[in-house]
């Protein structure tokens, strides 16, 4: 399994030499399996060039939104993909209590937000609302768990063919209403049983351990919070992610260095940036 990154941001950040490393694009990431299959996961505006990149040859994808917060679907009109006649495209995310998952992106992709509509799309659409178990695309086993964040929000477990395994949670609150995060047990943590022993584990770290205070209930988490859940997990691999937009990459490596240096985990922690890749 292949993971490649190709946005990172929690939103847009101004593009200049302050964020030429880390990039300005927000949440994408794409899974490519040894068989060819891709899973897309959100469809932040760092889509646009990973469906520029994509082989002719390709016949499906499989986007796996984890919620519909602007900066997670703001690239989805701008995908490639949804303008090839006959191309398979299925879309994965969480419904609400009164909307479908198809209804509720028809709310963006329809003027004025967007010019085109869902149905005039050529490609040959699907929708599933998750969490629906496990399900098999490709090779891949792919569960989706509900996790703590404002709205309907899934993170993702993925298993590829030859045994590996990636947690996706770009927007996840553990530590909220636990003062003493993480001394609760691991079954009473939100987002751990996706999370529990991953080879790699792309977590929302948006905020400096100074900073988290006041955005406490946000829906995000600082980097010491992340470094920590992961440890509960039993990761082997920690990648940082949704950095805030008013983070410069010498911000960015600050916060890592200091993190690492206060909780010093038993594994590699990586603050993720555009182009990353990583083989599972």
């Amino acid at each position: 399994m292949r993971v490649q990154l190709w946005g990172t941001r929690g939103s847009l950040a101004t593009p200049g030499p302050d964020t030429a490393r880390y990039g300005g694009n927000t949440s994408c990431v794409s899974v490519t399996g040894s068989d060819g299959s891709l899973l897309v996961l959100d469809a932040g505006t760092g889509i646009r060039r990973l469906g520029a990149s994509l082989p002719a040859s390709l016949s499906r994808v499989d986007i796996m939104l984890t919620h519909l917060h602007m900066d997670h679907v703001q690239g989805l009109g701008f995908f490639a993909p949804l303008y090839r006649p006959g191309f398979e495209v299925h879309v994965w995310g969480p419904a609400s209590a009164t909307l479908s998952l198809q209804g509720r992106l028809m709310r963006y992709l329809s003027p004025p937000l967007f010019p085109v509509h869902l149905s005039e799309l050529p490609c040959r659409l699907s929708f599933h609302a998750v969490p629906c178990g496990r399900v098999a695309i490709g090779e891949f086993e792919v569960e989706a768990g509900m996790v703590c964040h404002p709205g309907p929000t899934v993170g993702y477990r993925i298993r590829a063919a030859n045994g590996k395994v990636l947690t996706y949670m770009p927007d996840h609150e553990p530590a909220l209403g636990n003062p003493a995060f993480p001394s609760l047990p691991r079954d009473w943590t939100s987002g751990a049983d996706l999370a529990f022993e991953s080879d790699l584990l792309i977590h929302d770290s948006q905020y400096s351990a100074a900073e988290y205070p006041r955005h406490t209930g946000w829906g995000h988490s600082s980097l010491v919070q992340t470094i920590r859940f992961a440890s509960l997990c039993d990761v082997a691999r920690l990648v940082s992610f949704h950095h805030d937009p008013n983070h410069s990459d010498t911000d960015l490596d600050q916060m890592t260095a200091e993190s690492v240096a206060d909780t010093n985990p038993a594994f590699q922690v990586t603050a993720g940036c555009e182009g990353a890749t990583f083989e599972l």
